[in-house]
């Protein structure tokens, strides 16, 4: 079987590559250069390059995260988070689900947040286009049931990447981890088994669910 990944070259993407790849399936992660999220020529290019391609699964994976207070948001950034986070995949799945249906299977998984979950300020339009990508899910999981495509949403909590362990000292690390229940942040891999369940024949009835994954924080 073959899955589409964006955003599999790093953090939690790289995880999830791993675990389909672990099980025998066959990981297409598409690098910037290949197809760029925030240029919606670009995305139509790589669909019609590979139009003729039958993803079995499909994780919309890639975002960004800028942080501003709502006054200091700016256009451009308001445009290409809506273009990477909520209108590429939404035509990724509408260039590619004509496959799924074909052949009446299909695994779809949108990776959205926390943030769509519980707010904190400086994250208008990240949350906003996390909420939006579950009504993608929403929609399509009722949609797709017919021709046996299932459609689900995770939202990581606090995740252990790179890009974490970048930004953050392991003092700030530490307070963080204090204030989720479990006591610390998730590993990449633990947000990927859930994932890769929901990605795999296993999966056969769940669809149309937003599954939290961040320790107990959004519970508090």
């Amino acid at each position: 079987m073959k899955v589409l990944i964006t955003g599999g070259s790093r953090g939690i993407g790289k995880a999830i590559a791993n675990r389909f790849e672990a099980s025998g399936y066959v990981v297409v992660a598409p690098s910037r250069s290949e197809m760029d999220l925030s240029d919606a020529t670009s995305v139509k290019r790589y669909i019609e390059k590979n139009k003729d391609e039958y993803f079995e699964v499909i994780v919309n994976n890639a975002g960004i995260n800028d942080i501003n207070l709502l006054e200091d948001i700016t256009d451009d950034e308001i445009q290409r988070t809506m273009q990477i986070n909520l209108i590429a995949p939404i035509m990724l799945l509408r260039g590619f689900v004509g496959k799924m249906k074909e052949f009446r299977y299909g695994r779809i998984i949108n990776i959205g947040s926390i943030w769509a979950v519980v707010s904190k300020d400086g994250r208008c339009i990240y949350s906003a286009t996390k909420n939006g990508i579950h009504g993608v899910t929403n929609t399509l999981a009722v949609e797709l049931a017919p021709y046996n495509i299932l459609v689900n949403t995770v939202c990581p909590g606090f995740t252990l990447t790179e890009l974490t362990r970048k930004n953050n000292s392991p003092e700030a690390i530490s307070e963080i981890s204090k204030e989720i229940p479990m006591c610390r942040m998730a590993e990449p891999e633990e947000i990927a088994e859930v994932v890769f369940f929901l990605g795999d024949e296993k999966n056969t009835y769940l669809t149309g669910q937003k599954i939290t994954v961040d320790g107990g924080f959004s519970g508090k």
